[in-house]
């Protein structure tokens, strides 16, 4: 029910998803008349694959956190994420209010074991075509130095576990490279993650900047919740002004359209591979439970790729994953049981 379109967007993209995966089981979550109404629409009423959940309340973007969390009990983030909670799902996917997500997952779900903040991970694209992992992207937006070293932490559990690389490289974002540059916070922090760079829990590569995020010079860049949310926006904002810039140009006159129906297929694919799109879909690390966040204003296509995001983690078992990985490098802290291997996704 959330995001900026709804059930105009959530069900085509349930129902395109279920189609292209054969072994996944959808539950939409909301107001039973909508979904059903959306269903029909698309000849779906009985898809055997995909089942409906009533939820009579809905968080709205500009819901206080004590309303979202206090007041609609009954809301549809919040169902879903007692969904996750009770085992019936494995993920869940929201394009709702983001801090009233975190904040209903976190009171709901809890927090991994010596994970003090949960945080927002996303994937940003870079020119090695790879993708970079960046957290916290809005969770958290004052954080000391214990809140960033534990965000490297999962952030290093989490690509272990799904890129396959048992060291990925850690960078902290700051204003330079040189240890003397930034405030306080990240030279304490560069120092913990230093630490256990030489005690060989971390693979951490030193300050990077901000190029260096799209340059793919570290798998992970490490930073607030503040900063990180405002390079995403910014990095969004831009990707939408170089397609509008070069459409334009293109059009200019008939020389200039010409020369595009001859670059056709290049631009094409550059659009293709910086489409934040296809990047849909953050995580919330740190809880004893998946839980993805789709852009509020996602289309279709995007929201798929944000329950792409969610299925694939919980169908490479990640969560058990991280959980172990965090226990290894929190020896203070216990894995969480893992959960079964049934792949089910609230959205």
């Amino acid at each position: 029910m959330g995001g900026d379109h709804g059930v105009a967007v959530t069900v085509p993209a349930a129902l395109s998803f279920a189609n292209r995966e054969p072994d996944a089981e959808l539950i939409l979550v909301g107001m039973e008349d909508a979904i059903r109404a959306e269903l029909k629409k698309h000849k779906a009423e009985n898809h055997p694959r995909i089942s409906v959940f009533h939820a009579p309340e809905i968080v709205t973007m500009d819901d206080p956190l004590e309303v979202a969390l206090r007041r609609k009990k009954d809301s549809s983030m919040r169902v879903a994420i007692n969904l996750v909670k009770e085992g019936q799902a494995q993920a869940c996917v929201s394009a709702g209010n983001t801090g009233a997500l975190m904040a209903i997952s976190r009171y709901v779900l809890k927090t991994l074991p010596g994970v003090d903040r949960p945080a927002i991970c996303t994937l940003i694209p870079n020119r090695q075509d790879k993708p970079t992992y960046m957290l916290d992207l809005g969770a958290n937006v004052d954080c000391e130095s214990h809140h960033l070293h534990q965000f490297a932490l999962m952030g290093s559990a989490l690509v272990a576990a799904t890129e396959g690389k048992p060291k990925p490289t850690v960078g902290l974002l700051n204003v330079g490279e040189e240890d003397i540059k930034g405030n306080e916070v990240v030279k304490q922090t560069a120092a913990l993650l230093r630490a256990d760079h030489e005690k060989g829990v971390l693979n951490f590569y030193g300050n990077v900047e901000g190029n260096d995020i799209f340059k793919g010079t570290t798998d992970i860049v490490v930073c607030d919740g503040f900063v990180g949310n405002v390079v995403l926006k910014a990095a969004e904002g831009m990707a939408g002004f170089f397609k509008v810039v070069v459409t334009a140009e293109f059009k200019r006159n008939v020389l200039t359209m010409l020369a595009g129906l001859f670059a056709r297929g290049a631009l094409k694919a550059v659009s293709k591979r910086m489409n934040p799109s296809r990047y849909n879909g953050a995580s919330l690390l740190g809880l004893r439970g998946l839980v993805f966040k789709s852009h509020g204003g996602a289309d279709a296509y995007a929201y798929e790729w944000a329950i792409r995001r969610a299925y694939d983690a919980a169908k490479n078992n990640v969560l058990s994953r991280i959980s172990t990985s965090i226990a290894e490098l929190m020896p203070q802290s216990d894995a969480i049981p893992a959960p079964d291997n049934s792949t089910v996704v609230s959205a």
